[in-house]
Order: structure tokens, then sequence, then C-alpha cells
């Protein structure tokens, strides 16, 4: 269990997209891709440490087993993230919950809750989920 659970920005936005992929109990290959991608390509990660992964992961791991964990997650991240990357974060959640082609049951009542917590307007979420979705349609 790790002590001290702070996260910098680009953790928590790190942080999410592991908590969305782990929300349904099965990392897929295809989220986990979605993830490195992003790390790799956005400028949001410009200043990641890809070295913090692990811990990052672990703390995700660590508050999923406790019973307020996912509040407690919610707070470091808006603790961390200024919000006007609140839309960005839920973005990358939405890039990693669409990946396998599907949002549904524990990934859709995930990203539903970040638009809670982040309060993300509504109209706003939904042009991002759409985005997302059409990003990874297949033929």
């Amino acid at each position: 269990m790790i002590e001290d659970p702070y996260l910098s920005a680009e953790d928590s936005l790190v942080a999410l997209a592991i908590a969305v992929s782990a929300s349904d109990s099965e990392i897929r290959t295809a989220e986990l891709v979605r993830i490195n991608n992003m790390i790799n390509h956005l400028p949001v990660f410009a200043e990641f440490k890809e070295e913090h992964l692990p811990r990052v992961s672990e703390i995700v791991f660590d508050l999923f087993e406790q019973e307020d964990g996912l509040d407690a997650l919610f707070g470091l991240v808006r603790d961390a993230l200024p919000a006007r990357l609140f839309e960005t974060a839920y973005a990358i959640a939405c890039e990693v919950a669409a990946a396998d082609g599907r949002i549904e049951g524990a990934e859709a009542r995930m990203l539903e809750e970040i638009r809670h917590e982040l309060n993300i307007d509504r109209l706003h979420a939904a042009a991002i989920e759409r985005g997302a979705r059409a990003r990874h349609m297949t033929l």
C-alpha cells in the first residue's frame, strides 16, 4: 500500500485512464495500448515520467480495494489537476473506455461518475463521448 498517494497533474490523468480500464475488472490490451499511445503522443503528457506508471497503477489498485477508494481517487485527481483540464481528463477516460469498441456496464458507470465528479457539462460530455466513439469505430 502506498503511504503518500500524491499525484502530479499528469499522474492524475493516467490514474483516471487506469481506473476506467480497471472499472470492469478486466484490463484489455486495447485499453493498455490506448493509454500508452496517449502518454507518448498527447501534449498534456509532455512532462509525464514513465517510471511513475507502476506507482500510479498501484495507487489506483490500492484505492479500488478500499471502501471509499473511488472517492479518494477523485479527491486526489481534483487536488492535482487544474480545472481547465477536467474536460481533457474526461476525454482521456472516454478514449480508454472506447478503445475496445464498446462502452457498457461498469465502464459506462465510471464515465458517469467522472463526469459528475469533474462537473463536466452534459452537452460537452456528449460531444466528447461521441468523438471517442467515432474514433474507435470499425467497419
